[in-house]
């Protein structure tokens, strides 16, 4: 299925001045970034810097203390349905729903997301087909592989074909020919999405990603291509290892 989204402007998401605590923890303290149509950019750092914290917010599932989280120009928490129509969320650890079979969840994402009719099953094949998902179609989601279940919650994030992705550690949970298809499948998506996904694995980002974005105590503490971040050999370790520690 071909987009249907205007794209008015080349940023899809952006986070101003975003804020959120949690008692006196800062989770995310004033952040800001842009993701462009036709870029992957990584989010890194160590576990407990914010990245978590920040998709939410981006998603809609968090409410900011401040600032404003936009996708496509529309406010996430003003305009809700507006924003979350042109975005698909893969968050943290995704379960769930263990009781539908993968077919009846994506059924279900798919009308959450507007489809009807005739498109719904048209849609649903489509996500099941871009990640192998097909052989599980008829599968009870309590019942799968962590890799399985990570693959129905990709699709139900894809299914309505939205200009922006947002991805919390997507390959978690797939072995290495899984991974290797997803960042082919990404690489593809790019081409006329913007997509924002965190991960741990620093190759991952060096394989990916066109910007890195590095947070540290909820704070960002790098957001710059790839290449400027990268050793000679190519290498976000010495950059990550530096910049993830600042306090």
């Amino acid at each position: 299925m071909k987009s249907c989204w205007a794209f008015i402007t080349t940023t899809i998401i952006e986070a101003s001045d975003l804020a959120k605590s949690f008692g006196r923890v800062k989770a995310v303290d004033g952040i800001s970034l842009r993701v462009e149509r036709g870029s992957i950019v990584g989010l890194l750092g160590v576990n407990g810097a914010g990245k978590t914290s920040l998709m939410r917010l981006l998603s809609g599932a968090l409410s900011p203390d401040r600032g404003i989280a936009s996708i496509a120009g529309a406010d996430v928490h003003r305009a809700p349905r507006t924003a979350r129509a042109m975005l698909g969320y893969l968050p943290e650890a995704a379960a769930g729903f263990s009781k539908l079979t993968v077919r009846e969840f994506l059924y279900f994402a798919a009308q959450g997301r507007g489809v009807n009719g005739l498109a719904v099953p048209r849609v649903v094949a489509t996500a099941a087909d871009r990640l192998d998902l097909v052989p599980a179609l008829d599968r009870v989601m309590g019942t799968l592989s962590k890799g399985w279940r990570q693959r129905a919650w990709l699709a139900q994030a894809i299914i309505h074909d939205p200009p922006a992705l947002v991805l919390d550690e997507p390959t978690d949970g797939l072995d290495p020919s899984q991974k290797s298809e997803l960042r082919t499948f990404l690489r593809r998506a790019a081409q006329t999405k913007a997509i924002l996904l965190s991960t741990h694995i620093l190759e991952e980002a060096e394989a990916l990603c066109d910007r890195i974005v590095i947070i540290s105590s909820g704070r960002v503490a790098a957001n710059a291509p790839l290449p400027e971040l990268c050793s000679p050999d190519g290498r976000l370790k010495e950059a990550f290892d530096r910049l993830s520690a600042t306090s």
